[in-house]
């Protein structure tokens, strides 16, 4: 019976906890408010899934002989790496790194290495996922790391794309869409570590 009521106590106060923490990450109608701002609806959980389904159809069409090795961009890739990699039925491998150029709602300009990979890429095929490139800084920086140790091929998979925003020549070769220059949220992407969870993609309220 002690045993129990521990538990229960421990519950409730997780939950207390888990409101205080959502607090300032409320739904309202067709809009989301996450910390000061909101924001509107803008592309749709269904419409991912189905860009996504056609770029693994693509990327096994392309790649499905040479092993490619999948570097998934953390935090905001996370969600769409592990959707778009089930959709690749072929021998391939996984790692993950960590690279950081915001803060807030805006690219710091400077290209942070937070977590490096640990497997040589050498001669490789890598493809690397990303949630989002708009200026291009942090994926410019990451390319010409590779290249510096030796990767054979490089090809870039990412959700979304600004080409407004673009500062560097960027080829991406899986694209999922093309966006306005606006700052946006959901399924992996957030606005100070919140609204990554949402399953559709939301855009900053004009």
């Amino acid at each position: 019976m002690t045993g129990f009521i521990f538990w229960f106590a421990w519950e409730f106060l997780y939950l207390i906890k888990q409101a205080i923490i959502m607090s300032d990450v409320s739904l309202s109608g067709k809009e989301v408010k996450v910390h000061d701002k909101y924001f509107v609806p803008y592309i749709s959980a269904e419409r991912i899934e189905a860009r996504i389904k056609e770029l693994g159809k693509k990327i096994v069409a392309e790649c499905g002989d040479k092993e490619p090795l999948f570097i998934v961009i953390l935090n905001g890739a996370f969600m769409f790496a592990s959707d778009l990699i089930k959709e690749v039925p072929i021998d391939c491998q996984v790692t993950f790194t960590k690279l950081s150029s915001y803060v807030g709602q805006h690219s710091t300009g400077k290209v942070k290495e937070v977590t490096a990979i640990d497997i040589d890429v050498k001669g490789r095929t890598v493809i690397i996922v990303e949630d989002i490139v708009d200026t291009g800084n942090t994926m410019h920086h990451y390319i010409n790391d590779l290249k510096a140790r030796g990767v054979g091929d490089i090809k870039i998979a990412s959700l979304l794309s600004k080409p407004e925003a673009l500062q560097h020549d960027i080829q991406i070769d899986y694209l999922g869409f093309e966006i306005d220059n606006k700052f946006v949220i959901g399924y992996g992407l957030d606005y100070d570590y919140k609204g990554r969870n949402f399953p559709d993609i939301y855009q900053l309220k004009s």
